[in-house]
């Protein structure tokens, strides 16, 4: 009885297995159901796309064309009409001047006939002004008519060639790819922003340089947002929690024309952008809050961010924080660029406790404590990164505990790397700058 409760038992457990085997059959069968149906619709849509495109570039085309062809035609018909108005004037005057002298002829005549069958009386008179009238004419002088081989005789020149060279252009106008040579490959969260990153996919195209095109899913048109050489680029000035598209095409080394564009993808973040806050006499900000200028208001202090808006992930790396240097003004040693756990006024600097910070001669400071390791002086145009891993000493509560982030902070090509010891838990840190001088301008995303 109990082999066969064991066999039993046996049964049921592979009879579950092979059930749990084949829902997991099932699932992946279904799912790979839905990836044919989403590359079906893929080909399906980008044929639509492409149609409409080639037709609409088609028609352009003609459009473009026929206006060309219309405004030669009527150069080449204006052309006509002043050769024929400047060839006709001289024969019109000519014409003028021969029928003024038939008509002066006639008259003549007349007068003269009129002379001779008068009466005897009046006869003599008459043939007397008759013959004066007549040699002051100049009855021998005749105006010049020209030749049939003189004047012009219009005719158009009509080259068929221009069909040949028309007829093999648009045979070789145009290309239909199914593959483009680039594809988007990977979208990284941002405060306000995304990173996006884009990959060659064939190796035969040798790209000179890219170009990247975004779009919110609510919009009817792409615009550009990047043209140049680097494969990736962080498009600033995104919504939090929106979707919007991205794609990417090349251009081959030594061409003009575009490649096809990738396929079309989704990215978004759900990281509000950094901010600046508003209020500190000695700076002004930008409409985004973004930027921040010293200017030459002789109140001094700490500007911080609006809200802890830069994130420490436990074993995650975040950059989250870019100061980017657009001018310069005088340096001073209590300049600082950094990261604190909390807001202090009072300050002129974040050269104090809980932040680490650099200064604008590349000084870095821990705590309020100047490290032995120095970076490059912050100079126009320079870019300083704080780069953040969470590293737990010991037990961490909302009352406090030992808590460790190692940090990194780049400028110009260099970075030093530190541990910087807390007693209590971050998740999120504020940022702040200081500057004694007016004309300093801080980008931060």
């Amino acid at each position: 009885a109990d082999a066969a409760e064991a066999e039993v038992r046996l049964l049921l457990q592979e009879a579950r297995e092979s059930i749990e085997a084949a829902r997991s059959y099932r699932r992946e069968l279904q799912q790979r159901l839905r990836g044919l149906h989403q590359a079906r619709e893929q080909i399906k849509e980008s044929a639509t796309l492409t149609r409409d495109v080639l037709e609409q570039h088609f028609s352009d085309l003609k459009g473009t064309l026929k206006k060309l062809l219309d405004e030669r035609l009527m150069s080449l018909l204006q052309e006509v009409d002043v050769i024929e108005q400047e060839s006709i004037k001289p024969l019109d005057e000519c014409q003028k001047l021969i029928e003024h002298g038939v008509s002066t002829a006639d008259d003549l005549l007349r007068e003269g006939e009129s002379a001779v069958d008068g009466d005897a009386g009046t006869q003599n008179e008459k043939l007397c002004n008759f013959t004066k009238k007549a040699l002051h004419i100049q009855l021998d002088s005749l105006p010049e008519v020209p030749s049939l081989v003189d004047v012009p005789c219009l005719s158009a020149q009509l080259d068929d060639c221009l069909l040949t060279i028309l007829k093999n252009q648009i045979f070789r106008h145009g290309t239909v790819a199914s593959r483009p040579p680039v594809q988007l490959e990977e979208f990284v969260e941002k405060p306000g922003g995304i990173l996006v990153r884009w990959c060659k996919v064939d190796d035969d195209f040798i790209p000179q340089d890219y170009r990247l095109q975004y779009r919110k899913s609510t919009a009817s048109h792409f615009e550009d947002v990047y043209v140049g050489s680097e494969t990736e680029f962080i498009v600033l000035h995104i919504d939090p929690n929106v979707d919007y598209q991205f794609r990417v095409c090349a251009r081959g080394d030594g061409r003009q024309e575009w490649s096809p564009w990738s396929v079309p993808q989704i990215g978004r973040t759900t990281l509000v952008p950094h901010e600046w806050t508003t209020g500190l006499e000695g700076y002004s900000l930008s409409s985004r809050r973004n930027i921040a200028l010293r200017n030459d208001s002789q109140s001094c202090g700490v500007l911080y961010s609006k809200a802890p808006t830069y994130f420490c992930g436990q074993t995650l790396t975040f950059r989250q924080v870019l100061f980017g240097i657009e001018t310069v003004g005088q340096p001073d040693r209590r300049d600082s660029l950094g990261v604190c756990v909390e807001q202090r006024n009072g300050y002129d600097s974040l050269q104090r406790d809980k932040a680490v910070c650099i200064s604008t001669n590349g000084a870095v400071f821990v705590n309020g404590k100047e490290m032995t390791n120095q970076l490059p002086a912050v100079t126009s145009g320079s870019t300083v990164t704080f780069d953040m891993e969470v590293v737990q000493l010991g037990p961490c509560s909302n009352e406090g505990g030992n808590f460790k982030l190692r940090v990194t902070i780049s400028s110009n090509n260099r970075e030093v790397v530190f541990d910087w010891v807390l007693d209590q838990c971050c998740g999120s840190l504020y940022f702040g700058c200081s500057f004694s001088y007016p004309g300093w301008k801080v980008l931060v995303f």
